[in-house]
């Protein structure tokens, strides 16, 4: 992450009480970026790590990871699968971008916060409108059209977003359905976990 972020971060945590600590994960890496000259993979493999620190974090301390993936996200697919898009508990989950930020104000966040441009921080200059190629508050419309199960043209003529952007955000939410789903597994057996197994 950034210094600016890490420090909004620890700013946050101080003002709200709770622990915060920081963890330089370069080492662990670098051995990446002598196989890999690609920084979308190095990015996957950065969120991966992440998740690994937490997680061993967890084991450690009995306590359990909370994502910070909001709907917009997970329905796009825009988050590492088994890195930034694994968690116990994800409290934004339900909620779309525009509806976070809502309410981030609600709760008093801090300005600079609610308007940080919104990236994963896995490299220098990326930013999340940039790779999704739409702002959130566009995405979001389309998004809640898809989820009131409107067509396309229904969708296209009540957002005033053109046909052909709907139809490539209803492909980036089916294209990323594995990413939202247990790992498939072939039924075989009278129950299947994941299918007849629902926790």
């Amino acid at each position: 992450s950034s210094n600016d972020d890490e420090k909004d971060a620890r700013e946050f945590a101080e003002k709200i009480g709770i622990d915060f600590r920081v963890f330089n994960i370069e080492k662990f890496i670098s051995p990446f970026r002598e196989i890999y000259n690609d920084r979308k993979i190095l990015g996957n493999i950065k969120a991966r790590i992440r998740m690994v620190v937490l997680y061993s974090i967890a084991n450690k301390e009995n306590a359990l990871v909370i994502g910070a993936s909001n709907k917009s996200e997970l329905l796009t697919g825009y988050f590492t699968k088994y890195g930034d898009g694994a968690s116990d508990l994800m409290p934004i989950g339900d909620l779309y971008k525009t509806q976070v930020k809502l309410l981030a104000r609600k709760v008093g966040l801090p300005e600079k916060v609610i308007n940080k441009v919104p990236t994963a921080g896995l490299w220098p200059g990326q930013r999340d409108e940039d790779e999704l190629g739409i702002d959130y508050f566009t995405l979001d419309k389309v998004l809640y059209g898809i989820e009131l199960l409107m067509d396309d043209l229904r969708i296209s003529e009540e957002t005033g977003v053109n046909l052909e952007t709907v139809n490539r955000i209803r492909k980036m939410v089916e294209i990323s359905r594995h990413k939202r789903v247990l790992i498939y597994i072939p039924k075989v057996s009278i129950r299947t976990v994941g299918l007849d197994f629902r926790e």
